[in-house]
């Protein structure tokens, strides 16, 4: 339980790679980089695994990033969306429990919930089960008026909404996710996209 949130906060923020349509029809995979920070100001490390479009795995190479790593002082597990390359829904339940962190999904844009549903019944024999995953995302909470969005798991709304403010820098998105983003499209394009 985080009783205050210290401004060099241990956090882990995680984003994918992008992928090109041949992957989603072949199943290739894309990389997931983890950037481990000190609040919004350090960079303490950087990790990675390698998860499938579209596939079933961002949780588990998550926790095993997290579990495997010599990173033992981190307090919060921050997502850049539910979604990983492509359908590769992240279990935020699973993810809290194993690793004994509570996590904050940052989203820019409010997700269309029944849209993605129907994505997912149209094309995965297991929509079900992803769909399922999605709602364990809990209630979508505005930050700021149609501009930054979050979900929480383990964690108060109001300790979620301090440690993202905590670990702003140079954007609305927090600074760990900011640098996961870049570091994945420069791994997958040779050149970093913008945030």
């Amino acid at each position: 339980m985080i009783r205050k949130v210290k401004p060099q906060i241990r956090v882990i923020g995680f984003d994918d790679g992008t992928f090109s349509f041949k992957s989603k029809v072949e199943r290739n995979k894309t990389i997931l980089i983890g950037v481990v920070m000190k609040g919004s100001q350090d960079v303490v490390g950087i990790l990675c695994r390698w998860i499938e479009v579209d596939g079933r795995d961002a949780t588990e190479k998550m926790i095993d990033a997290i579990v495997n790593s010599r990173f033992k002082d981190l307090r919060v597990i921050m997502l850049k969306g539910i979604t990983y390359a492509g359908f590769n829904i992240v279990d935020i339940e699973k993810l809290s429990k194993e690793t004994g962190l509570p996590v904050i999904v940052v989203i820019r844009k409010r997700p269309e919930l029944k849209a993605m549903e129907n994505a997912l019944k149209k094309h995965f024999p297991d929509a079900e089960e992803r769909i399922r995953l999605l709602r364990k995302g809990g209630e979508i909470k505005e930050l700021i008026p149609g501009k930054l969005f979050y979900q929480a798991y383990g964690i108060e709304p109001k300790t979620a909404e301090e440690i993202i403010k905590i670990t702003q820098k140079s954007s609305l998105i927090p600074e760990p996710l900011r640098l996961a983003h870049m570091i994945a499209s420069a791994v997958m394009t040779g050149e970093s996209k913008k945030e």
